[in-house]
């Protein structure tokens, strides 16, 4: 079985504290975009789980979150024929913050669920993806929705006005643990204007959405070229420009096509992961 898998942008990122258990308690407006890991699931007679990927940085063994979604769900449903192949075709760039990772896994998830005709219910599959990653429920789910608690938590909201996302990731990773552990050393941390978000995004209001759009990690984590890249994003005429989860991928939000397809074109001459991309409105798409 074949299945695309989305990406995401965070639309607004808050995070509202740190839980006993060293999680946090977050407050995020997720959306989907039409950026695409394809993932395959075949059965094998090798009773194990085989990771392939076209990528060589992705590591095909028990540290992928594809293979711990995969054995999250043998072991939620006590399953012991758990031969499988997944083959990942890599197009989301990589500790970006626009949940590759996630994505994957929750194609694998989806999959699973059909080939073994185990009738799990959407709700019952982000259950189990939430044990491997607090982004594989939205993942799932896809669109736009606001999501609470350690972000396991998804309510779909409207789907967002048409409109234009350019995505560009600087040469740089960002480990999510490091962003935490940096936000958690903020000593003054200026919040978003939550309420008024969702009301937004409950109106499909376009223009209070770009205006409120914001992540708190960009206080904590140091992305280089970001001002550059918003810069031109906002040169070019984005109504809207933010970083994406713990970064450092920074995304512009275009109601002009022409705007947003000029932004495209003069970051592509300066960094090698841009996309131009357009909201979606499911995390996974059969194929």
């Amino acid at each position: 079985m074949k299945v695309k898998a989305a990406a995401k942008i965070n639309l607004m990122l808050d995070i509202l504290k740190r839980l006993d258990n060293g999680y946090h308690s977050l407050f995020m407006i997720m959306q989907s975009v039409d950026l695409y890991d394809t993932i395959t699931v075949e059965k094998n007679s090798n009773n194990e789980i085989i990771i392939k990927c076209d990528t060589e940085r992705v590591p095909c063994n028990e540290k992928n979150i594809a293979y711990k979604c995969a054995e999250a769900f043998f072991e939620a449903l006590s399953i012991d024929d758990r031969g499988i192949t997944i083959k990942i075709e890599k197009a989301i760039p990589m500790a970006a913050g626009t949940a590759g990772g996630s994505a994957d896994g929750a194609g694998v998830l989806y999959c699973l669920n059909k080939i073994y005709n185990t009738n799990l219910s959407e709700r019952e599959l982000c259950e189990i993806g939430a044990k491997v990653g607090a982004d594989i429920p939205f993942s799932l789910v896809g669109g736009t929705a606001i999501a609470l608690g350690t972000g396991t938590i998804i309510a779909p909201v409207n789907d967002l006005p048409e409109c234009y996302i350019v995505l560009a990731k600087p040469d740089q990773d960002v480990s999510t643990p490091e962003a935490y552990a940096q936000f958690d050393s903020l000593t003054r941390v200026r919040h978003l204007d939550r309420v008024s978000m969702i009301e937004a995004v409950s109106n499909s209001d376009y223009e209070k959405i770009c205006k409120l759009c914001g992540n708190v990690f960009e206080q904590a984590v140091e992305v280089p070229k970001r001002p550059h890249i918003k810069g031109i994003m906002r040169k070019c005429g984005a109504d809207a420009c933010c970083m994406s989860g713990s970064g450092p991928t920074v995304f512009g939000i275009f109601s002009d096509k022409g705007k947003a397809e000029d932004t495209y074109l003069k970051l592509s001459k300066k960094y090698d992961n841009v996309y131009l991309c357009k909201p979606a409105n499911k995390g996974i798409v059969e194929l």
